[in-house]
């Protein structure tokens, strides 16, 4: 059993500078050695796509751009296609990290590639991994070569590539933007690697409650869910061998995955697009009034290390765009949450945010106030409502009664019910309504109200 792991490519080596070595990770030996191998991106990997060109050797200016940059979640294949565009004919293979590399070393590379090209005839295939990490100036010591094409850049980012690439890089190159994998796609891979000569060779059969626990605590990672079965595979065999069985016709069971990792990835970055597409999605779900759904996202964000001062300060604008005088005291809990929350901070801090979303969750919801204040500003930068009524004028200055200012206002509180009928606004805004409540919650009795103000203001 102690060989499961080991791999040998038949008849020898590898045919190309990025064969993986004897006892390489389950991730590395399963890498696909052609497009057609590639799971999921199909999107990206249709007959006559520029992908497919370029891995299929064609370098020519009619084939497109010959430098790609990757853009995708951990796990859906950067890696991996940059090999596979590696192993087109009369290529050489070069990794750099853009944690480790530096200017010196994008040089180096750059000279190589030319030697190479003119002296050998062959295409270097640069893959630049985390090029996000790369100064500008790091990475504008790659355009001479991406652009006299001594080398085919393949440059892998998780983060947008609008913000972290400079535009004389982008332009040179194409954009490419990289899916999740699905569960399906998933569970193919595992299967195949369960079954495959460089993989587990067939050696344990999957149980389907352990397959589908691989596929669950994936979260769209292939290069997890690899991982993931080699070590379950490995406490798989370490049973079998305590049990004194043998390793061929066993199956891995749910419990030996479940003892391997148990746990799924947070999928988050706090500075990428995962830190704006879940709070988007939390605060969507707590407008659409699903708690159970806003609880979750809550949860990943605290998972992930979000700052919680953060998310209190997004409550307190949902509470008052999305909720406001349907339930006015929704407000009052948002800020009560960001104080408290500022003044204990975590791991405490996740109950009052807790409390804090299934208030606003659950509340009735109206945009009414948001709405008014939007149709005023639009009002406001239209030009209306330039000159305001002479008798609602300051009156106190010298000079100010002989203007008019002041005459004909009425004092309000000498007037029944503290309301007195009288023009408030500018002249070409008489009977104009910003504020239209809803019929949900504490506004369904305020529509009533407002009806009888307008009706007494107005002389209605």
């Amino acid at each position: 059993m102690s060989d499961l792991f080991d791999f040998e490519y038949p008849g020898g080596q590898a045919p190309d500078a990025a064969r993986p070595r004897a006892r390489a990770p389950l991730a590395v030996r399963m890498r696909p050695r052609s497009v057609d191998e590639v799971v999921g991106q199909q999107h990206l990997l249709g007959d006559g796509s520029p992908l497919r060109r370029l891995a299929g050797g064609s370098s020519d200016s009619a084939a497109g751009p010959t430098s790609v940059i990757l853009w995708g979640p951990p796990g859906t294949g950067k890696t991996t296609l940059a090999h596979v565009i590696a192993r087109g004919p009369g290529r050489s293979f070069v990794e750099l990290s853009a944690i480790t590399a530096g200017v010196k070393d994008v040089r180096r590379v750059m000279d190589e590639a030319l030697t190479a090209r003119d002296l050998h005839g062959r295409t270097t295939v640069l893959f630049l991994d985390e090029i996000h990490r790369f100064t500008k100036a790091q990475q504008d010591a790659l355009l001479p070569g991406v652009e006299n094409r001594w080398v085919v850049l393949v440059a892998a980012t998780t983060e947008n590539p609008s913000f972290s690439v400079v535009s004389p890089l982008l332009s040179r190159s194409l954009l490419l933007t990289l899916q999740p994998l699905t569960d399906d796609d998933i569970r193919a891979l595992v299967e195949r690697a369960a079954a495959d000569p460089r993989g587990l060779d067939g050696a344990l059969d999957l149980a389907p409650e352990a397959l589908d626990h691989l596929v669950r605590l994936a979260s769209g990672d292939a290069r997890r869910a690899l991982t993931t079965l080699e070590a379950a595979a490995g406490v798989a065999l370490e049973r079998l061998e305590a049990e004194g069985g043998e390793a061929t016709g066993a199956t891995l069971e749910l419990p030996d995955a479940e003892r391997a990792i148990d746990a799924a990835a947070v999928r988050y970055d706090r500075a990428g697009d995962q830190h704006y597409d879940v709070i988007s999605a939390f605060i969507k779900s707590i407008r659409g009034s699903d708690v159970d759904a806003s609880m979750h996202y809550l949860a990943r964000m605290l998972e992930a290390g979000e700052d919680p001062r953060f998310i209190a300060r997004r409550l307190i604008i949902s509470a008052s765009e999305d909720i406001g005088m349907a339930d006015p005291t929704a407000l009052q809990t948002a800020v009560a949450a960001a104080q408290a929350v500022q003044l204990i901070g975590m791991p405490e801090g996740r109950i009052i945010l807790a409390e804090a979303v299934v208030h606003l969750a659950t509340a009735p919801k109206s945009n009414a106030s948001y709405q008014a204040i939007n149709a005023a500003i639009g009002d406001v930068r239209a030009g209306k409502g330039t000159i305001i009524p002479p008798h609602l004028r300051d009156a106190h200055y010298p000079g100010s009664k002989q203007l008019g200012h002041g005459k004909g206002y009425v004092y309000s509180h000498d007037e029944p019910h503290g309301v007195a009928q009288q023009q408030y606004p500018p002249d070409d805004l008489v009977g104009r309504n910003y504020y239209d409540p809803s019929g949900n919650g504490a506004e369904r009795d305020l529509a009533l109200r407002l009806e009888r103000l307008r009706g007494i203001i107005r002389g209605g």
